[in-house]
């Protein structure tokens, strides 16, 4: 692990690459473990890495041996996650790369949403937006560039493919990862004790609640 100071009261702790579900549950154990520090006032759980923010003027040296010695120790327990089923209309007017990346990986627009739809994926972790998971788990057959010109209004539910991830668009905004579905399931709400319908560790499976061609 590389620990980095990147303010005068943060701190990021990077694993080599690539990422990987093993990797991310270790990140996970090593979250939970340091919330107990009395000097750390918040943990965030990156993609392979993680950002540890201090009280201000704390003497880094230490902090950072402190850091080491809790990462050599480290057990990664079984990790308590939720499964979550998210139902997605594949296709049609908010999934409109669909036949796209069916071109692109010469197939058709049936097996992708096949593809897509039979893994379980694992939720890396939350960002971009509020809500937002970024996914692993994506089979490698279904990689696919993100688009040459993103597009400047993503409708809020739009499932899509960006690289090696799928992910779920919780708000309207710019965006330049191929749309393949949409979801009307709402991944963010204000008013629950815990905004976020998913987060790190948790599983998803996507549910084909139809096609539209």
């Amino acid at each position: 692990m590389n620990i980095t100071p990147i303010s005068e009261s943060a701190v990021v702790c990077s694993l080599p690459p690539p990422a990987s579900l093993q990797q991310q549950r270790q990140l996970w154990a090593f979250a939970n473990q340091l919330q107990s520090e009395q000097d750390i006032v918040e943990v965030v759980v990156g993609m392979n890495n993680l950002t540890v923010f201090t009280d201000f003027y704390v003497d880094f040296a230490p902090l950072i041996q402190r850091l080491e010695q809790h990462w050599t120790e480290l057990k990664v327990s079984t990790f308590q996650s939720r499964h979550i089923e998210i139902p997605v209309i594949y296709g049609g007017e908010l999934g409109q790369d669909l036949c796209e990346v069916a071109k692109l990986h010469d197939t058709t627009p049936e097996r992708i949403v096949k593809m897509h739809s039979d893994p379980i994926y694992t939720v890396y972790m939350i960002g971009f937006q509020p809500g937002f998971p970024y996914l692993g788990g994506l089979p490698e057959s279904l990689h696919t560039p993100r688009r040459a010109t993103p597009r400047t209004l993503v409708p809020a539910g739009s499932v899509g493919i960006g690289g090696a991830q799928t992910g779920i668009y919780p708000f309207a905004s710019p965006g330049g990862w191929q749309l393949i579905g949409h979801t009307k399931l709402a991944l963010f709400d204000k008013n629950q004790a815990q905004p976020t319908l998913l987060q790190a560790g948790d599983t998803v499976k996507f549910v084909v609640e139809g096609i539209e061609l």
